[in-house]
């Protein structure tokens, strides 16, 4: 059973956030594709340790004085 490993339940929650969370946000993600969508290809392509990380890292540098723009996962 695939269901419980650490990767599915990462993307579980993303694709939570993606549905419930996020559409009742007012400011917007400043990059494309958007962090979460970032975090889930991250994961997908990456698994739970390195996309993790590679998530984290692209949300800390998601903020208001960051300048955005296109920023696909490696």
């Amino acid at each position: 059973m695939n269901r419980w490993k650490p990767k599915n339940i990462m993307i579980r929650l993303i694709r939570l956030y993606q549905k419930y969370i996020s559409p009742m946000k007012r400011t917007k993600c400043p990059y494309i594709p958007t962090c979460s969508q970032y975090g889930l290809e991250a994961i997908e392509k990456y698994g739970a340790l390195k996309g993790g990380l590679l998530a984290a890292w692209r949300i800390l540098r998601c903020n208001p004085f960051s300048h955005g723009g296109y920023d696909p996962v490696p």
